[in-house]
């Protein structure tokens, strides 16, 4: 069994930072790829960032690039994402996941089988 418990979120003004966290149980955490996706309300969950099992790879959504950085650190089973800058729009439930192996999409969250609860992220203006 896998669980992914994000944290880090919280209320920031536009412009501000914040450092989201997601903790990994299990064993086999260091052989997934993993991602960030957003929801914000009355919106359709959209793809946000996802790195590569070793860390070589990165991919961002355009609305996010150059202001957010996925980061994953093997020995704590954590993968993070270091969100600067932010926007209103960037207001939204943040949810880590895990990639399946062999997935042919890094931007469909279909192609994600273990999810966590999410945490909120709200920037004001």
């Amino acid at each position: 069994q896998v669980e992914l418990v994000e944290s880090g979120g919280g209320l920031v003004q536009a412009g501000g930072s914040l450092r989201l966290s997601c903790a990994a149980s299990g064993r086999t955490f260091s052989s997934y790829s993993m991602g960030w996706f957003r929801q914000a309300p009355g919106l359709e969950r959209e793809f946000v960032a996802a790195i590569s099992w070793n860390g070589g790879f990165t991919y961002y959504a355009d609305s996010v690039k150059g202001r957010f950085t996925i980061s994953r650190e093997h020995a704590k089973n954590t993968v993070s994402l270091q969100m600067n800058s932010l926007k209103p729009e960037d207001t939204a439930v943040y949810y880590c996941a895990r990639r399946l192996r062999g997935g042919s999409s890094w931007y469909d969250g279909d192609e994600y089988d273990y999810w966590g609860q999410g945490t909120q992220v709200t920037v004001s203006s």
